[in-house]
């Protein structure tokens, strides 16, 4: 997300500098003007040298582990280190502040009625850290707002698209291109292409409104319908299988155990299960309206996510 948000702000003419941790690599920005700076934003002398001089900050590091479900080291940076990095920028005379949070930090809803901004975060049930810190940071960065410093949350859903190196939400294209997905769920989500969301934040920046959320998603899909077009795009044969719920819960469970035993992280824990089973469907109506965003589409944002693997040797 970070790569796809710089892109947007050089080609909209910003002058941009971009931290970005000691060992990851710049390659992907590849724009000469972009200023690099490196360092932890756990890091407070480092956080408060990097924003003297900016007039925004746009905030989407973030810890998206879901193995263990509890790390409590998340919430340092999380929490800890975007509520410090939003005061340092304030201190330093920004004026505007964007911070990527989470769709999840609201109820979903079905299809027919997909959630919203309104809706409150029930996701606590689940017992994964990443959901939790995610909402509690966002309260407290709304809490920030003032008219001398606008603070505005953007809301990304699930994203596909290219530049994905760890790979992330990625991973998902590469196991069914691989044919490694033994089945679907009889959930969903919303699927949102990475370069609308990028897009959505930039309009955030411009004329988003302080103390406020905006959902940036894509098209809501079940899992078997989502399967189909990432089969589709990459030439493989989408899964077939149906999981029952009581199934998937005790492959989850399975999951869980050897990975407790091992200390390998789980192609699926329990925990993770049990969000498959969830149609977590959201409206981006709040965000077409007064961000002007335009959804992208799925089978363009996995193409290009496909092309961008092979690139690079991942696929």
């Amino acid at each position: 997300l970070g790569t796809n948000v710089v892109r947007v702000l050089v080609d909209s003419g910003y002058r941009v500098r971009a931290m970005i941790e000691p060992t990851r690599g710049a390659g992907m920005i590849a724009d000469p003007s972009v200023e690099i700076i490196r360092g932890s934003l756990l890091d407070r002398q480092f956080i408060e040298s990097s924003v003297q001089g900016t007039g925004a900050i746009i905030h989407t590091a973030a810890s998206t582990a879901v193995w263990p479900e509890r790390i409590p080291a998340m919430r340092a940076l999380n929490i800890e280190a975007a509520t410090r990095l939003a005061a340092a920028a304030r201190d330093a005379g920004a004026r505007v502040f964007v911070h990527v949070g989470s769709a999840s930090s609201f109820a979903w809803g079905p299809k027919h009625k997909p959630g919203d901004e309104t809706g409150a975060y029930t996701s606590s049930r689940f017992g994964l850290d990443y959901l939790d810190t995610k909402h509690e940071a966002q309260e407290l960065m709304l809490a920030l707002d003032r008219p001398d410093f606008r603070m505005t949350v953007v809301n990304p859903t699930f994203m596909f698209g290219p530049y994905d190196s760890k790979p992330g939400s990625g991973a998902m294209i590469l196991a069914i291109a691989r044919r490694q997905v033994p089945g679907y769920t009889a959930g969903g989500r919303s699927f949102a292409d990475v370069r609308a969301v990028a897009r959505g934040i930039v309009a955030a920046l411009e004329r988003g409104r302080g103390g406020q959320c905006y959902i940036l998603g894509g098209q809501n899909l079940s899992y078997k319908e989502a399967f189909a077009i990432i089969a589709s795009v990459t030439g493989s044969r989408p899964p077939r299988l149906r999981m029952p719920a009581a199934a998937a819960l005790a492959y989850g469970a399975l999951g869980s155990a050897r990975s407790h035993a091992s200390g390998k992280a789980p192609r699926l824990s329990l925990a993770m299960t049990r969000v498959s089973l969830e149609g977590r469907y959201y409206d981006s109506s709040k965000a077409e309206r007064e961000l002007e965003y335009t959804k992208g589409d799925l089978a363009q944002a996995v193409g290009d996510a496909v092309a961008w693997f092979k690139s690079r040797g991942m696929l």
